[in-house]
């Protein structure tokens, strides 16, 4: 190193960089673990791209590295700055262009920034559709509503002229307290991440620096405090959205010292932490969804490398980093003859031809996998495997020859014995007539035939008496590619705790479904934190060997805060949350199939 005759106060940042460097410490601290990297939104002033030093300085104080995003409405630009951030801050600034709420500029409206806003929606719309964690912050708060359909006071002083009204704009330093907000009455997650206790302090105090505010709140958001006025003070859309907000200035509140507020940066500096080891492990290690019923969607107009309406397509595996999706030929299940069967194979035959072709458009996207191997040949070489298989036993009709044309023709790694309804095969879970009271004579001679070809043999939808047959003849480990726990939610379609233990016995493994009805007694809260209530069941009573993830997307698979393959890494972030650690999430992602599979497939 060069010697220059440097100043005093040059060389002791220079030794304060050294000391940082080496002196002291037990390890490099280019090897320590990564902090959450939080990214901010700017504001726009006639130098560009600015923002607060007190947004960076909570950041930093709650463990976090702040990044300002400069703002553009470049799309690809964007898109690679989330991809560099593990959480998403939406800071204050000036009120919204009118535009955006389809309404005239009031009196009273202020300076509105339209580039600014452009900026953040696309922000939000792109962030919430790779799942990341988001606070929203005084004018971010109010933006996040309007986002989602939420209206907006454009001044509250000319629009909200209740008596008893408080002046939500006072002359009253930003790092001091204005006024109090209560959370009495309301969702008390935000008491919780304050550490409040809501049943002894309902009240907290905060600083006031807005004349616009949220006027109704429309879903998915919640109100979690109001002012004394009644004006929104906190929105909450977990847990269908990872998104809190809240209209005061809680970073000003900690330059001046206030703890409390801390917590709100601490809060979305540890989602960052979540969301970072969970994209880390999606990116490292294989993940595989079961079941989706996605071939059912099938149209002329059907593009599997298009975002479209379907929960599953290429864009929605590579945004939600799923690396392998098992996409069946759905039969419904009609009459038992022999023209039915025919119209069925040709049917199920269809299914299968279009799941090719489409694959076949996009061979630098994805490719067909037949074999555990060809699903982790793909992985390597970053594409998707799709994996074909076929829901319902009815494709074969009566006709065993089937099996070994199915798996050799168009490379099916498993067949569901059945569907709603009885087949020529066995009996079904619902709208069954017990017609042969468990496997007919058929049905054994199905599973015996199955298991010769290696072809995983899948128990969801059968009747109970069909799932101990199979268990009962079985050479092979078996499979439940999207059922649930019925001690959870007493649904016939789930699994009893025997049944599951059962299929264990087998080296088998029990896919979580991510049906409503059969996640939660009350379809519309079922959420992905039911979900993995059922995986950490099947876990305790089985061992986590046993238990996988099959969404049963596009075949009415959708649950609040998961409702296409883009959302399945909020599932990863809730497993780590409790407690799994990667190898734990290898086997339920993936591994644990995986093995079943080639068991199954061994020496065919």
């Amino acid at each position: 190193m060069i010697k220059q005759d440097l100043s005093p106060a040059l060389q002791s940042l220079h030794q304060e960089v050294k000391h940082y460097l080496g002196r002291g410490r037990t390890s490099s601290p280019f090897l320590a673990t990564a902090r959450p990297v939080i990214g901010i939104t700017a504001n726009s002033t006639e130098y560009g791209s600015s923002l607060a030093l007190a947004y960076s300085e909570a950041v930093i104080r709650s463990g976090g590295t702040p990044v300002i995003l400069p703002i553009t409405s470049d799309l690809e630009a964007l898109t690679h700055l989330l991809r560099g951030v593990d959480a998403l801050i939406l800071s204050g600034g000036s009120d919204l262009y009118p535009l955006y709420l389809d309404e005239e500029p009031l009196r009273g409206l202020g300076e509105v920034k339209p580039e600014r806003d452009r900026y953040e929606l696309l922000l939000i719309r792109l962030a919430a559709s790779m799942c990341l964690p988001i606070l929203g912050i005084c004018r971010g708060h109010q933006l996040l509503g309007v986002a989602y359909g939420s209206t907006l006071f454009q001044d509250l002083v000319s629009q909200y002229t209740i008596e008893l009204a408080i002046d939500h704009s006072p002359s009253i330093p930003k790092t001091m307290a204005a006024h109090k907000v209560s959370l009495s009455g309301l969702p008390n997650r935000l008491g919780e991440l304050l550490g409040i206790d809501t049943q002894e302090c309902e009240e907290l105090y905060v600083n006031s620096l807005h004349h616009q505010a949220l006027r109704e709140i429309k879903p998915p958001f919640t109100e979690l405090a109001i002012a004394s006025d009644g004006i929104n003070e906190a929105i909450d859309a977990f847990p269908e959205l990872d998104i809190l907000a809240v209209q005061w200035h809680p970073e000003q509140m900690v330059l001046g010292g206030d703890q409390t507020q801390l917590r709100l940066f601490e809060h979305i500096v540890r989602r960052g932490e979540l969301y970072r080891r969970a994209r880390r492990f999606h990116r490292e290690h294989l993940t595989l969804d079961s079941h989706t019923d996605t071939p059912m969607c099938f149209t002329p107009e059907f593009r599997l490398g298009d975002y479209g309406p379907t929960l599953v397509d290429l864009p929605k595996l590579e945004l939600g980093q799923i690396d392998a999706t098992v996409m069946v030929a759905y039969l419904p299940q009609g009459e038992v003859n022999n023209e039915a069967h025919q119209e069925a194979r040709l049917y199920a035959e269809g299914k299968l031809r279009e799941l090719h072709h489409q694959v076949s458009l996009y061979p630098e996207r994805a490719r067909i996998a037949r074999s555990a191997e060809e699903i982790r040949q793909a992985q390597r070489e970053g594409l998707k495997a799709i994996i074909p298989a076929i829901e319902n036993g009815y494709a074969i009709g009566e006709d065993l020859s089937l099996l070994q044309y199915y798996r050799e023709q168009y490379g099916i790694v498993y067949i569901t014995l059945c569907h709603n309804g009885d087949n020529a095969l066995c009996d079904s879970a619902r709208k069954s007539q017990r017609t042969h009271g468990g496997l007919s004579e058929l049905g054994r001679a199905a599973v015996r035939e199955m298991n010769r070809l290696g072809i995983m043999i899948d128990l969801s939808h059968a009747a109970e008496e069909t799932v101990a047959d199979v268990l009962e003849i079985t050479t092979q480990p078996v499979i439940a590619s999207h059922s649930s726990a019925r001690s959870l939610c007493d649904h016939p379609r789930n699994l009893t705790d025997e049944q599951i233990r059962a299929i264990a016995r087998t080296g088998g493994v029990v896919q979580i479904c991510l049906y409503a009805g059969f996640i939660h007694p009350e379809e519309a809260e079922a959420s992905y934190l039911h979900a993995v209530d059922h995986i950490e069941h099947v876990i305790r009573i089985a061992g986590i060997e046993h238990v996988g993830i099959g969404s049963d997307f596009d075949g009415d698979g959708e649950l609040v805060g998961c409702r296409s393959s883009e959302d399945l890494i909020r599932i990863t972030m809730e497993l780590l949350d409790r407690g799994y650690d990667e190898e734990e999430l290898s086997l339920i992602w993936g591994e644990n199939l995986m093995r079943v599979l080639e068991q199954c497939q061994a020496g065919h």
